[in-house]
């Protein structure tokens, strides 16, 4: 295969270009996974007590629809609308089940050592940051949760790099985390820059997303759940908005490096 050399400004542009030329068939894909991801969060407020590993629960519950939208989304991208096959959140297929493992092997450990920190570091107060005399317990727990901070980041960018493999689970291809790494070779620092901006951005966005119509209109409602429920609305929307740009990159990625077009045959690097 000849060398391709990916371009950060390319590959990000082209990657919002396409999602906001394809946004009403965003809304058309995403409202029964955006359903579900809601449901999750008020079902996991009323059952689950405030805790990192009610967190953590919640968000492995999460994948499920993520998952879906995210295998449409894909096919959207690199087979066209008219073969993105059932609605996604309708039901779970082979080409999930192969997805979900894949993103297993890419992200498995990521997520490991992410509830490994959420764990080990609790809740920690701001306020009690840097007080003189340090706090002996809260220096032991920030002593256990660096290297695992540390591994987080470090496998979280390892896990950046090889992602767009998921690309080809959404098509039917086997692949695999050895193969996006040899095929990365050249590119792994724009791959990893284009996806840590994508991921940022939407962290931001989601965020102001809850937390703006929190302000506008929590004091409307005497049910904190009610306002709850309609920040998380939106913010769970705008998630799956930045999910759809990091899904379209890893798919653009994914069809450069591989020279990949429908009906041919990718080529193994070994």
């Amino acid at each position: 295969m000849p060398a391709v050399k990916l371009s950060f400004g390319e590959v990000l542009s082209e990657s919002v270009s396409f999602f906001f030329s394809h946004l009403s068939l965003f809304f058309h894909l995403v409202t029964i996974p955006w359903i579900l991801s809601l449901l999750l969060r008020v079902v996991g407020d009323l059952l689950l007590t405030e805790s990192p590993l009610a967190m953590l629960i919640e968000k492995a519950a999460d994948s499920i629809p993520s998952v879906m939208f995210m295998v449409g989304w894909m096919r959207v991208v690199l087979v066209g609308p008219a073969r993105v096959g059932q609605l996604p959140g309708r039901s779970w297929s082979a080409r999930e089940s192969a997805f979900f493992i894949h993103l297993l092997k890419i992200a498995g450990i990521t997520y490991l050592l992410l509830a490994g920190f959420t764990l080990t570091a609790g809740s920690i107060d701001p306020a009690v940051l840097g007080q003189v005399p340090i706090d002996p317990e809260l220096a032991r727990r920030e002593a256990m949760a660096a290297p695992l901070g540390t591994g987080f980041i470090i496998s979280a960018l390892l896990a950046l790099r090889v992602s767009f493999g998921l690309a080809a689970t959404a098509v039917d291809l086997p692949f695999s985390p050895r193969q996006s790494w040899a095929l990365s070779r050249g590119n792994a620092w724009t791959i990893m820059g284009v996806l840590f901006v994508i991921f940022f951005a939407s962290a931001i966005a989601t965020l102001v997303a809850a937390l703006v119509p929190l302000s506008l209109i929590g004091g409307l409602f005497d049910s904190r759940l009610a306002a709850a429920v309609i920040a998380w609305t939106a913010g769970t929307l705008v998630s799956y908005a930045g999910a759809a740009l990091a899904a379209t990159a890893q798919a653009i990625i994914f069809r450069r490096l591989t020279g990949w077009r429908d009906g041919a045959v990718v080529a193994q690097d070994s």
